[in-house]
C-alpha cells in the first residue's frame, strides 16, 4: 500500500480523502491557496504546504507548484481528487515521470475521454450506445447547420473538450444554433483552450443516469451500480441518488454492461464514472461522457455497495486487489446525497460569506461530507459547494423521510444556502414519486 500521499485538492474532497488515508496508515499532505489557510482540511493532513494566491491558476490548477510541494515533502503519490487537475493527462504524464504514483486512471485513458467527440467515437466502435451527433468537430456555422438538419432540430450544441456541465447550450432552430455555436465556441476557447463544437441530438424530457465504474489492479473493470442524477440546475447536479428509481433490474444490466464495454474500451484503471442520458419513455440509453475521477456523488455508492471508494482508489493505484469480492457485489438500501452550495435557494447564485453557524444534522443513516466549519469563509474563488448531506435508509421512503429530518436539522449562516430548495424538492410530489427528469428544477421555479 501507498505509504504516504499528497492531496491535490481542497474542501470537502480532501478531508475525504485523508480520512480514508489517516485510517489506512496514511501520511497525508494537503496543498492549500492562501484563501483557504483556515479550512479544516489543511488542520487535518499531517503536513501542509501552501502553493499560491487564491487564483486556483496560481495554486490549485498550478502543476509546478504542486509537484514541488510533493518533492518537498517526500510524498510516494498523488491524489487529484475532482475538479481542477483530476482530469489533466499532461499532469498525469508529468506525476509518473517524476517517480509518483498517479492515483486515478492512465493518461492515455484521460486523453481519451477528455474530447467528447471523440470519446463518442470510441463508445460507438465499442458497442456502448451512442446519440446521434457528429463524428467530427463542427468547422463551422455552415457545418453546424448541416449536422442539425441532418440530425432533427432541438440540437444540444457542447464544448468538444468540456465537463461537469459547462460549455452547452440547446438550439431550438436555425437562428438560436447560429447564436448558440458562437457562444458555446468563444466559450471552450476561453475556459479550455480548445473551440472544438460537437452537435448532438437534444432530448428534452430525459433522465441522467451514471454507473460507477472501477479498473482493477489485475485489469478487470467492474460496475457498482448507476445513480440517477436528474435534479440538476443549469446543468450542473443539485441530488443524486442510487438506485435510480428510473431503472429496472432488466435495464440495470445493461447499463452496468455497457459501462464495463466503456471501461474496457480504454484499459481504465481506478475509479470512474460513464455518464449516460436515459429516454424514460423508450428506456433507450446513450453514452454522454466519461469522467476520469472519483466524482462528487461517490458516496451514495458507497453506502448502498459498502464500499470505500478512496480505499479502492488506492488499492488499485498501489496495484493491490479490492477489499470486495468482485463477483459477489450486493446493493441494500437506497441513498440519497444533496450538494448543500453556498448560494440562494431560487436563482441558484453564488452568496459567498463568513459561516457564522454551522450545525450539522446528526440520526441513523445520515453522513455529512463538509469543507468548512464554524468562522471559516467561502470564498468567491472556488465552487459554492460547501458540504455534502448523505442519506440511507432501507428504501427510498424511509431515505426521503431521513433527508427531511436532516435538511431540517443542518444550520447554515452567514453565506446564502441552498438547503431550503432542498426542503422544498423533498415535498415534491415529481421528486417524492420517483417520476422526475432533468427539467423539474426548471419546473418548480
Amino acid at each position: 500500500m501507498i505509504q504516504s500521499l499528497l492531496v491535490a485538492n481542497r474542501g470537502e474532497i480532501a478531508r475525504r480523502v485523508i480520512r480514508t488515508a489517516r485510517r489506512l496508515g496514511i501520511r497525508t499532505v494537503a496543498v492549500y491557496s492562501e484563501a483557504d489557510v483556515d479550512l479544516p482540511f489543511v488542520r487535518e493532513a499531517d503536513e501542509a504546504v501552501c502553493v499560491g494566491p487564491a487564483n486556483p491558476a496560481q495554486s490549485y490548477r498550478n502543476a509546478e507548484a504542486i509537484l514541488a510541494a510533493a518533492k518537498s515533502t517526500g510524498v510516494e503519490a498523488i491524489h487529484p481528487g475532482y475538479g481542477f487537475l483530476s482530469e489533466n493527462a499532461d499532469f498525469a504524464r508529468t506525476v509518473e515521470a517524476n517517480g509518483l504514483i498517479w492515483v486515478g486512471p492512465g493518461p492515455d485513458a484521460i486523453s481519451a475521454m477528455g474530447d467528447k467527440i471523440n470519446a463518442r467515437n470510441l463508445m460507438a466502435a465499442a458497442g456502448v450506445p451512442v446519440a446521434p451527433g457528429t463524428t467530427d468537430p463542427a468547422a463551422d456555422v455552415d457545418a453546424a447547420l448541416a449536422a442539425a438538419e441532418s440530425i432533427g432540430f432541438p440540437v444540444m450544441v457542447k464544448a468538444a473538450a468540456g465537463g461537469g456541465g459547462m460549455g452547452m447550450a440547446v438550439a431550438t432552430d436555425a437562428d438560436s444554433l447560429r447564436t448558440e455555436y458562437d457562444k458555446v465556441r468563444a466559450f471552450a476557447e476561453r475556459m479550455f483552450g480548445d473551440g472544438s463544437v460537437l452537435i448532438e441530438r437534444y432530448f428534452p424530457r430525459v433522465r441522467h443516469v451514471e454507473v460507477q465504474i472501477l479498473g482493477l489492479a489485475d485489469g478487470r473493470v467492474v460496475a457498482l451500480g448507476e445513480r440517477e442524477c436528474s435534479v440538476q440546475r443549469r446543468n450542473q447536479k443539485l441530488v443524486e441518488e442510487s438506485p435510480s428509481p428510473a431503472v429496472s433490474p432488466e435495464l440495470r444490466q445493461r447499463f452496468l454492461a455497457a459501462a464495463v464495454r466503456a471501461g474496457e474500451a480504454v484499459g481504465y484503471r481506478n475509479a470512474g464514472t460513464v455518464e449516460c442520458l436515459l429516454d424514460p419513455g423508450s428506456g433507450e440509453f446513450f453514452f454522454l461522457e466519461m469522467n476520469t475521477r472519483l466524482q462528487v456523488e461517490h458516496p451514495v455508492t458507497e453506502l448502498v455497495y459498502g464500499v470505500d471508494l478512496v480505499e479502492e482508489q488506492l488499492r488499485a493505484a498501489s496495484g493491490l486487489a479490492p477489499n470486495f469480492d468482485p463477483d459477489a457485489l450486493v446493493p441494500s438500501g437506497h441513498a440519497i446525497e444533496l450538494r448543500v452550495n453556498a448560494e440562494d435557494p431560487k436563482r441558484f447564485l453564488p452568496g459567498p460569506g463568513v459561516v457564522k453557524t454551522w450545525v450539522e444534522p446528526t440520526g441513523e443513516g445520515v453522513r455529512v461530507d463538509s469543507g468548512y466549519a464554524m468562522g471559516t469563509t467561502v470564498t468567491p474563488f472556488y465552487d459554492s459547494l460547501m458540504a455534502k448531506l448523505i442519506v440511507y435508509g432501507v428504501d427510498r421512503a424511509e431515505a426521503i423521510a431521513r433527508a427531511r429530518a436532516a435538511v431540517a436539522g443542518f444550520e447554515v449562516a452567514g453565506p446564502k444556502c441552498n438547503l431550503p430548495f432542498f426542503a422544498e424538492l423533498l415535498e415534491n410530489e415529481e421528486f417524492v414519486s420517483g417520476n422526475y427528469d432533468t427539467g423539474i428544477v426548471s419546473r418548480m421555479r
